[in-house]
């Protein structure tokens, strides 16, 4: 099961079953749509399906939201809740980006231009590494060997690079075992962007090891009801009516196999 927001309504959270079948597919199927982004329009939704259910219930995945967290501590006590790993991974990317522009904001005195040397390699450094060719990889040496302040870019990189690397290592014990190692190194970083980042994983540090203990459950299911979300809602131009919008896409998300 999983909880988070859904593309095309801020003030709406989305309920997904994300249940694998005898092969390892999971087969998503959005279970309701309720206002708000709250401990309480979780926590409510939960109550009002009742015991049975919510006993049925073995792993949550969901987003970095203390208040999703919070619903799932004190009404599905029996389940795993797992941090999502795309999110992880995008809030990873995120801190690249800040080290980035406040570098070339210390260094240059304003925002990134077109020709600034950062700049020219924001698309890289949002990339995995596993994805650079040969002249990618030539291309970062350059700009980081090209003044000392940007190691501070390079280091938070390779932070990223780490996280990245701790969910796609294949063996899922290893997987753990770097995971820990960033639980253990991110929050003593004297770079402060990533050192607030290793705080933020110690805060979730049973979600967020989870994943290498469920099957490495997560969200992907979720992402592509979003997307069919996304697309009735362009296609409706809009609704007015919450009620009739819920039901369209209920309908409309009934099940995807992921």
């Amino acid at each position: 099961m999983r909880a988070g927001r859904l593309a095309g309504s801020k003030e709406l959270t989305g309920m997904v079953d994300l249940t694998r079948d005898a092969t390892g597919r999971i087969h998503a199927r959005l279970l309701d749509l309720v206002p708000g982004r709250s401990k309480k329009a979780y926590a409510d939704w939960l109550t009002a399906r009742g015991n049975d259910f919510r006993k049925g219930i073995g792993v949550a995945a969901l987003d970095p939201f203390g208040g999703y967290k919070a619903a799932i501590d004190d009404h599905l006590a029996d389940a795993t809740a797992v941090l999502d790993a795309f999110h992880v991974v995008k809030l990873g990317t995120q801190v690249v980006d800040e080290v980035r522009r406040r570098v070339q904001q210390a260094t240059l005195g304003h925002r990134g231009r077109k020709g600034d040397p950062l700049q020219g390699i924001a698309t890289i450094l949002r990339a995995g590494a596993e994805n650079l060719t040969d002249k990618q990889y030539a291309r970062l040496a350059t700009t980081v060997d090209g003044n000392e302040a940007h190691v501070e870019v390079y280091v938070a990189w390779r932070c990223a690079q780490d996280l990245r690397a701790a969910y796609k290592t294949a063996d899922t014990a290893q997987g753990r075992r770097r995971a820990e190692k960033i639980l253990d190194s991110f929050h003593t970083c004297p770079i402060p962007e990533v050192a607030r980042l290793g705080r933020t994983l110690r805060r979730w540090r049973t979600a967020f090891l989870a994943y290498f203990t469920t099957g490495r459950a997560n969200n992907g299911g979720t992402e592509a009801i979003n997307g069919v979300i996304e697309l009735h809602r362009r296609l409706a131009r809009g609704y007015r009516n919450r009620h009739n919008y819920r039901l369209r896409i209920l309908l409309a998300a009934r099940g995807l196999t992921h």
